[in-house]
């Protein structure tokens, strides 16, 4: 249970981060967002590891959790990232979130062949489910402009470019059982500060990162913060329960993202019918992945062969 509530609460606040980011980004550039982003979350993991007193435990992580750490930090917070950025700056929250939602089913799969977790006939329609749900948001994308004042030129309406447009952590965690997941992310964090550090080589990153703007800065410092709040919150969940669980439940941020970017974002953003079937269709199909399938059945009292078919291994020890 305190996993779920972990996994909800980085959810909230990993919908949060994405809003902001995408504020941030509308008129900034990606590589701005990630320069803050990155050292930021660092720095926020190694304040929390200090005041929950797991500082010293930098030190006792093995080999092979260290080595898993350091692989999920530069794959997710670094090309991971990147990718979620821009993609946002391309499509809009709204749009990009549900298709990043096809990280679901890889991971599931990932979890079975490398965690031996279990996957069920009730878990495949999940899986179904939310991939339905993510293709659903893009059968149409285009934004009505506002109605403009006479005699005034209309806005342009935000039309998304869509063609341009956690398993390492849980195998650390299992190779360093009882380890303190906030010290966990600053070895993934410092790898992914490093990886990052690399990518300002390139000519002309660091005067890209210097002309952020003053009306930008808020969005990217607080995106900053936000996920590494919410870092944390999924390691914290990970560390107390399995994949399976958490990353469907994760994926309550596509409802929060939709609240969240019609409050805040209201005007770079595509909001539709197809957008809102598409995001709850794809919640569903979380939910339903998530729920263990006998409580399931015996809830609902269901017959005993659907519930023997529902709950029936397709792999998975």
């Amino acid at each position: 249970m305190l996993g779920v509530l972990y996994a909800a609460l980085g959810a909230l606040t990993f919908a949060f981060n994405n809003v902001a980011m995408r504020r941030g980004v509308v008129t900034g550039s990606v590589l701005q967002g990630m320069a803050m982003t990155v050292p930021i979350g660092g720095l926020s993991f190694l304040v929390i590891a200090l005041t929950f007193g797991e500082f010293g435990q930098l030190t006792l992580f093995p080999a092979v959790a260290i080595a898993w750490l350091a692989g999920q930090g530069i794959v997710h917070f670094v090309l991971g990232r990147y990718c979620n950025y821009k993609s946002n700056q391309l499509m809009g929250v709204n749009l990009s979130a549900p298709v990043v939602q096809l990280q679901v089913p890889v991971a599931m799969m990932l979890a079975v062949l490398t965690l031996h977790e279990k996957f069920t006939v009730l878990q495949t329609i999940g899986s179904v489910l939310m991939l339905g749900g993510s293709f659903v948001t893009q059968t149409k994308t285009a934004k009505p402009s506002a109605k403009p004042a006479t005699g005034a030129a209309a806005p342009p309406a935000f039309r998304p470019r869509i063609v341009s447009g956690y398993l390492m952590a849980r195998q650390a965690f299992l190779a360093a059982p009882g380890r303190g997941t906030a010290a966990a992310g600053c070895l993934a964090y410092a790898a992914a500060t490093l990886f990052f550090a690399l990518i300002l080589l390139k000519p002309g990153s660091w005067r890209d990162i210097r002309g952020v703007s003053r009306e930008n800065l808020p969005w990217f410092l607080s995106s900053a913060v936000l996920v590494a709040v919410s870092q944390a919150f999924v390691y914290a969940s990970l560390a107390v329960a399995p994949l399976m669980v958490v990353t469907p439940i994760l994926q309550l941020s596509l409802v929060f993202r939709l609240f969240l970017s019609q409050a805040i974002n209201r005007e770079h953003e595509v909001m539709n019918t197809a957008v809102i079937v598409g995001a709850f269709t794809a919640v569903l199909g979380s939910l339903l992945v998530s729920i263990d399938t006998d409580m399931l059945t015996t809830q609902l009292a269901l017959p005993s062969a659907l519930g023997d078919f529902l709950r029936h291994r397709l792999a998975g020890g």
